[in-house]
This record gives structure tokens, C-alpha cells and sequence, in this order.
């Protein structure tokens, strides 16, 4: 049983019907990448579907379970511990098995868990469940990150990888709708519930949407077909464990990236878990700071669109110049979110600033975290190089716990302060690696 489940997770072997015609090369080509690009965009949507849901129906469980804010923080903070290891442990896996089985079975593994967590009152096993839904939601970047690197050329893929990136932003948004119907109708279980479903019927389709490297079936590699060689290729001989020392665990610039990502990140949840007490302090009210503190993943998932579009147009597939000009952008948005978030301001003003961050925080968190990881590292080691810096950028998130003791002692401006000083640390590391990008070996 156990070797038939291995073999089954195992990548696929290439197909012995290899197409030679150049037209039905072309054709099949044009079908599997909407098949891969589709399939893998819409289970990541739903893998946020068994994910976000519980930030949504936090109120009604603690009401109905009688947990206190702080025991429900173990909870949530359960699955981004389990989720930021597993995002390594998972790409270390994924580079080792195919894409359709690896991605269904964690999005599969997730959704089970769901059906069950609105019907259990101990929190112990709601904390137990919570953090192992982090390990099974860890499973859905690696693979997708692999078939973007396998199915889209260096050239074109910046565009592709911004547009996928959109995913999680629409994952977060339709969630929340669903949850915010199914409190109306007063059953907040159902949010859970149908999440899960939902993930259910998801994980069976991908199994027979997806399929893995182009070889599988019977394509030649994307940088044949496209005449468009890849960064980096692996040297021959190597076996997997050497491939990931050499790659990924001995590449200075995938270190470089990692520590970077954790700047980045740090901005990007500090706005996100501080913003509306930041505007309630204010003197904005509450329902008007929620609403605002809403257009920052909105307008986000643009800029990371146009990030990575100007990447391929104006670059080449060049990702540093691109990453270093949103930064920049970044220090002058928060700024302007400081200065002008007040109660004497138009909120249209407050929410464009936090919008700005928004933006330009998107782009490097887009960018750095996976595709410019894909030109550093090679094509059998990006799904664990992307969760090895994945890691780091949890790290980051982590770290905004402390952002209360910051303000306690240095109040809002040095809160400020310490944003803008990671922006100028991450931008130094980024130029680190502007050289070697430009190397092709």
C-alpha cells in the first residue's frame, strides 16, 4: 500500500510518444498551459478557501466556544508556524514529486480538516487540527511554482507568475463572501463546511486537469520550444541532495534573497495586523478603517501584476531593476500613510495611501519570492528554493508581533521608521545579486 502510494506521488516518467511535428507541438503546447496555468490558479484559490475562512468566523467561534482572543491567537498562530516550515519542507518534497498528485493530495488533506473543525469545542484539538491544516496548505505554492518555471519560458514567465499571483487575493475575496453569507444565516459552521466541500470536488479535478513536466507528455522542455534558454541548467550527475546543496542550501543569492524577503514581509503584515488600530488611534472610526484597510490586498494584487509585466517588457525577465524601483516607491507610501492619516483627512486619502502600500509592497513580495528565485536556482530545485525563502518570509510575518512593543516605546514614527529602514536593507541585498543575474551558466 505504501509503495503504490510513492509511486503515485513520484513525477511522472516521459511519455514514449514524443510529438516531432513542429504544428502539433505548437498546438498541444497552447492546451496544457491553459490546463496547468488554470488548473493550478484555481486550486490555490480554494486551497485559500480552506485557510482564510477562520479569520472570518473568529467572532462567532469565540462566542460560541467561549475562547478568549488570546487562546484563539494559538490557533491561528499554529498554522503560520507549521505553514512557514512546511513551506521548505514541502518544496524540498514537491522538486522530488509531480505536480497534479502533490497539489490535489495536499488541497485534499486541508479540505478533510475543514469538514470537521466547526464541530470541535476543545481548543487543544482545534490548535492540533489548525497548525496540521498549515502543514497540508503548504503543499499548494511548491508545485504551482514548479509548473510555472516548467510551462513558461524565462522570458514570458514574470507575466504569467503576476497574473497566478492575483490567485491569492481572489482566494481571500470569495471566501469572504461566503463566510459572511453563511453567518447571515447564522450557522458560522458552515464555513467550514462548504469550504471544505468545495475542496473536496477541487482536489479530484485537479487530478484530472493537471499533469506534470512537458515530457510527460511527450513535449519537448519549454526552453527548446520557445528558443529560450533558461538561466541556469543543472550539471549532470548530480543526485538530488547535491543539487539542493549546491543550488539552494551553498547559493549565496538564494540567502540573500531569503533575508530580504524577510524585510519584505515584515512590511507587508504591518499594515495588515496594525492598520486599523493605527487609524483608530487616529481618530478614524473602526468600521471606516476596516473598509479602507480593504483596498490594500485589492490594489496589491495589481501592483504585483504590473510588476512582473514591466519585468518581461521593459527587462528582458530581469527582476532586480524592477524590485529596487518599488521599494523606492514603498518608503514614499508609507510616509504618506503617516502624515496623512488622520481624522482631518479625506478618507479617499487615507485609503490611496494604504493602497500605495499595498502596491509597491506586492511587487517585491511577488517577485522575490518566487520568480526571481527561479533565476537564481535551477529548474530541479525552484519548488524548494521558493519554499526555503518562503520560510524566511514567515520569519517576517512572526516578527510584526513585536511591532506593539515598538509603538509602546517609540510610538507610530518609529514604527515608520523601522519600515523605511527595511526598505533600504532589502533594496542593499537586492542590488547584491544585480550581477548575478545577469549571468547565464
Amino acid at each position: 500500500m505504501l509503495d503504490k502510494f510513492i509511486n503515485w506521488l513520484k513525477p511522472l516518467p516521459d511519455s514514449k510518444n514524443k510529438i516531432s511535428d513542429k504544428k502539433q507541438i505548437a498546438k498541444e503546447y497552447k492546451t496544457w498551459r491553459i490546463r496547468m496555468f488554470g488548473g493550478t490558479f484555481i486550486g490555490y484559490v480554494v486551497y485559500y478557501f480552506t485557510r482564510t475562512n477562520i479569520n472570518y468566523a473568529t467572532p462567532s467561534m469565540m462566542a460560541t466556544y467561549g475562547i478568549t482572543a488570546e487562546r484563539f491567537g494559538y490557533i491561528t498562530m499554529a498554522l503560520f508556524i507549521v505553514y512557514g516550515i512546511g513551506r521548505f519542507v514541502s518544496g524540498i518534497l514537491a522538486d522530488k514529486c509531480n505536480i497534479r498528485t502533490f497539489m490535489a493530495l495536499g488541497l485534499m488533506g486541508s479540505s478533510i480538516i475543514n469538514l470537521f473543525f466547526g464541530f470541535i469545542p476543545s481548543v487543544p484539538v482545534l490548535i492540533f487540527l489548525w497548525g496540521l491544516n498549515g502543514g497540508f496548505q503548504s503543499m499548494g505554492y511548491p508545485p504551482s511554482s514548479k509548473s510555472l518555471v516548467y510551462w513558461f519560458s524565462p522570458s514570458e514567465r514574470a507575466t504569467k507568475w503576476g497574473f497566478w499571483s492575483t490567485s491569492h487575493t481572489v482566494g481571500a475575496s470569495l471566501i469572504g463572501m461566503l463566510v459572511s453569507f453563511c453567518i447571515k444565516l447564522g450557522n458560522w459552521r458552515a464555513a467550514f463546511y462548504f469550504p471544505g466541500i468545495i475542496g473536496l470536488i477541487t482536489s479530484f479535478l485537479l487530478l484530472l486537469i493537471l499533469t506534470d513536466k512537458p515530457s510527460s507528455v511527450g513535449l519537448p522542455p519549454i526552453d527548446v520550444y520557445r528558443d529560450d534558454p533558461i538561466p541556469l541548467k543543472k550539471q549532470t550527475g548530480l543526485s538530488h541532495f547535491e543539487t539542493l546543496k549546491k543550488y539552494v542550501f551553498f547559493n549565496v543569492y538564494i540567502w540573500i534573497l531569503a533575508i530580504s524577503y524577510i524585510f519584505i514581509y515584515f512590511i507587508r503584515w504591518f499594515p495588515m495586523n496594525w492598520g486599523t488600530l493605527f487609524m483608530v488611534q487616529r481618530g478614524i472610526p473602526g468600521y471606516i478603517a476596516a473598509l479602507l484597510l480593504s483596498f490594500m490586498p485589492l490594489i496589491g494584487s495589481l501592483g504585483g501584476i504590473l510588476a512582473c509585466w514591466l519585468t518581461d517588457k521593459l527587462f528582458n525577465g530581469r527582476c532586480s531593476p524592477i524590485v529596487i524601483v518599488y521599494l523606492f516607491g514603498l518608503i514614499f507610501s508609507l510616509w504618506g500613510m503617516y502624515h496623512f492619516t488622520s481624522a482631518n483627512t479625506s478618507p479617499l486619502i487615507v485609503g490611496l495611501f494604504f493602497a500605495l502600500v499595498g502596491f509597491f509592497v506586492a511587487g517585491p513580495q511577488t517577485i522575490i519570492g518566487g520568480l526571481y528565485i527561479s533565476r537564481l536556482t535551477v529548474q530541479e530545485s525552484v519548488s524548494a528554493a521558493c519554499g526555503f525563502v518562503g520560510m524566511f518570509g514567515y520569519i517576517g510575518a512572526i516578527l510584526t508581533g513585536f511591532i506593539g512593543a515598538v509603538v509602546d516605546k517609540y510610538g507610530w514614527y518609529g514604527m515608520f521608521v523601522a519600515c523605511s529602514i527595511c526598505c533600504v536593507l532589502s533594496m542593499i541585498l537586492v542590488i547584491m545579486t544585480w550581477n548575478k543575474e545577469l549571468q547565464k551558466k
